[in-house]
């Protein structure tokens, strides 16, 4: 029994702005901060190698001061509306019945809604009453492929069924105005917002990439490199500068005995779905990757053209290798790394 990828959606919101028209509302922002200070920020939306990033809010919006109740609900507004139209064009696409779901993930971290996503979506569609659903909230970047693990799992254990991991993300609801901390500046110059939906399937005969293995790697005492702290006026971000050195520490163990566990190696590895957490992060993996003769070129130009939408991201890298002719055989490995902190990966094979 094999576990298919069928397809993945994608869904943007409607507003949307180039950097290079961003950068005026930056600067309007910072007005009073100190000039070099104003030009260091300046010099890293400029350089965060994102030429364009789309937001479920007007960019002057963005920086306007609102309570958090404010943001929240425009985030829970806006992620119901992306989460139905991002599962019913996946549905279609893959010509399915939304009451042929037998499991529904649905991933997010940048706002707070109870009842999750997940209920609105079986109201929506009208899935099958008896339908499991999983919510996942706290993981960060990671959370696209922990979605997709996790659906692994389900439909390993039950042949015949199938499953959407649907993951909606709005980091700019959670841009702090009155934050002027590395952390805040980085995240606003790298982060988008985007909805993206992964169908999977445990039926016989299905085309498309079979997984072949998944793991998550744990770090030990990494809890402070990554993540939110709520404040009250929203959702503050942590983003420590050691982050990058540290994956390339844990590296080798993070890809070889993974690989090795499932009768493989890098260099039999053809693709790279990496997660693109941002020009630091990419620029280290590509490194260590391109020392074993690889690229993640891909990575690269879905953060140019979309910025970093959190657990989604890695998804759009994914629909990129979907749409491309592989042949039988070819393998391909996806990896992102999230708060604990933790990578998470998946061995797929077309």
């Amino acid at each position: 029994m094999s576990v298919t990828i069928v397809n993945v959606g994608k869904e943007l919101p409607k507003y949307s702005r180039e950097t290079k028209d961003v950068l005026p509302l930056v600067e309007a922002w910072l007005d009073g901060q100190d000039d070099r200070f104003k030009r260091k920020i300046l010099k890293i939306f400029e350089a965060a190698a994102v030429d364009k990033r789309y937001s479920i809010m007007a960019p002057e919006e963005v920086f306007t001061a609102t309570s958090f109740e404010d943001k929240n609900d425009i985030y829970i507004r806006e992620v119901k509306k992306l989460g139905t139209s991002v599962l019913t064009n996946a549905l279609n696409n893959a010509d399915w019945d939304p009451k042929s779901l037998d499991y529904i993930i649905t991933v997010s971290c940048t706002g707070i809604m109870i009842p999750s996503l997940d209920a609105y979506l079986i109201n929506e569609l009208e899935l099958r009453q008896n339908i499991t659903r999983l919510p996942v909230t706290e993981m960060g970047c990671a959370a696209g492929i922990s979605g997709m693990i996790y659906a692994y799992n389900f439909l390993k254990a039950n042949p015949g069924k199938r499953a959407a991991v649907i993951a909606v993300e709005s980091p700019t609801a959670t841009f702090q105005l009155e934050d002027f901390s590395m952390a805040n500046m980085v995240s606003a110059a790298i982060f988008g917002d985007g909805a993206a939906c992964v169908l999977l399937s445990s039926e016989e005969n299905i085309e498309g990439p079979k997984i072949i293995g998944e793991e998550m790697y744990h770090f030990f005492d990494a809890t402070h490199l990554m993540g939110f702290k709520v404040v009250n006026s929203g959702l503050q971000m942590i983003l420590d500068e050691s982050v990058p050195a540290t994956i390339s520490d844990h590296f080798p163990q993070i890809i070889h005995p993974f690989l090795e566990k499932h009768g493989t190696n890098i260099q039999n590895v053809d693709h790279l779905i990496f997660h693109p957490g941002g020009k630091k992060i990419v620029q280290t993996v590509s490194d260590l990757f391109g020392t074993l003769g690889k690229n993640i070129d891909d990575t690269r130009e879905v953060l140019r053209l979309f910025g970093n939408m959190s657990s989604v991201t890695v998804l759009y890298v994914l629909e990129r290798f979907l749409n491309k002719e592989m042949a039988k055989g070819e393998q391909g490995l996806m990896l992102s790394f999230g708060p604990g902190f933790s990578a998470q990966r998946i061995l797929i094979e077309w």
